[in-house]
């Protein structure tokens, strides 16, 4: 009897402590939801190592800061560092007759280690995407949040304006539009890509924005901040806006695989940054070529793109469950 009464205490306590708890915040249950989806952890883990190779492929920042040449760091070469010696060599784990690092993906054909290009590589498709989503975000941001908090005929007319865009072939737009700027070599290069993929690309975010403000309009918290003398545009920073956050991270994210892939498009018909730097999509071009005789040349940058893709895919839809507010206390 004594023991039964301890239980019944002891599942007294706990309910009352379950009661009394506070309660966990959206964005702290949100990260313990993802943290519980193996393939959007998994996914993350890789992205931060290519994203950590990109940027540290070599010692740019300290050398431009002692004004010296920049060395390879976690790149084994430099991207244009050439082998006439040793062209289109195959993958191998064994050092190089002067003891230098294994060609561990092979030699293209001048002789430069692909590894090595592929990591430089990635500086100019992650840039291009990260940018590219940076720019979409900011300016359907302003776009969506103005139209769906007016309303009413400016709404109409805004939305009207993003149908017409809608009915342009995005590629062949962005392709014209690249054409226009013209090839040119280091950041200019980066952004003409990200201004002529972000000029077509941000019409998906500003409809996302305006049907978040449609919604959020007519709720209580924003009419209680018009009673107090709010100002629009505070009420559109401090209360709209970071409500909306959770949708628009999502989509920036599951965004991200199309961005890079119209670099590498791109870049593969000689439009994205000129050679001798590398991206992935020209890298993808040059072992296209050689696809019969030296297959290596083609299918890492290959693979390594669509695990890129992949991955941003995975990470965007473990956001997009861990965000959903329907979801929550469900995992």
């Amino acid at each position: 009897m004594s023991e039964a009464v301890a239980i019944t205490e002891r599942q007294k306590r706990a309910s009352e402590w379950e009661f009394t708890r506070p309660p966990e915040s959206l964005w702290r249950d949100a990260w313990r939801r993802l943290l519980r989806n193996r393939a959007a952890v998994v996914s993350g883990i890789f992205l931060t190592i290519v994203i950590v190779f990109a940027i540290f492929a070599d010692d740019g920042i300290i050398s431009w800061a002692l004004g010296r040449e920049s060395q390879p760091l976690l790149a084994p070469y430099d991207y244009q560092e050439a082998d006439f010696y040793n062209t289109r060599a195959a993958p191998s784990l064994q050092r190089t007759e002067e003891g230098g690092f294994p060609h561990i993906m092979g030699t293209d054909k001048y002789g430069r280690d692909v590894f090595s290009r592929i990591v430089y590589g990635g500086r100019v498709s992650l840039a291009v995407g990260v940018l590219c989503s940076l720019a979409i975000m900011t300016f359907g941001m302003i776009y969506g949040s103005i139209s769906g908090y007016l309303g009413g005929s400016v709404d109409t007319l805004m939305m009207r304006f993003v149908d017409i865009l809608y009915g342009l072939p995005t590629l062949l737009f962005i392709i014209l539009i690249m054409v226009i700027l013209g090839s040119t070599a280091g950041f200019a290069a980066i952004r003409n890509l990200v201004l002529g993929i972000g000029l077509v690309s941000w019409m998906g975010m500003s409809r996302l924005v305006r049907g978040q403000f449609l919604s959020l309009r007519e709720k209580e918290f924003i009419e209680a901040a018009r009673m107090i003398g709010a100002r629009d545009v505070s009420i559109i920073a401090r209360h709209m806006i970071p409500n909306s956050l959770g949708p628009i991270i999502v989509t920036l994210t599951l965004n991200m695989p199309g961005l890079i892939m119209y670099e590498a498009i791109l870049s593969f018909i000689g439009l994205g940054v000129p050679p001798p730097f590398p991206s992935w999509g020209q890298m993808i071009n040059d072992g296209w070529q050689a696809m019969r005789s030296n297959p290596h040349l083609l299918v890492f940058p290959a693979v390594l793109l669509s695990l890129v893709m992949m991955a941003f895919n995975f990470v965007g839809d473990g956001l997009r469950d861990a965000l959903d507010p329907q979801m929550r206390g469900t995992t």
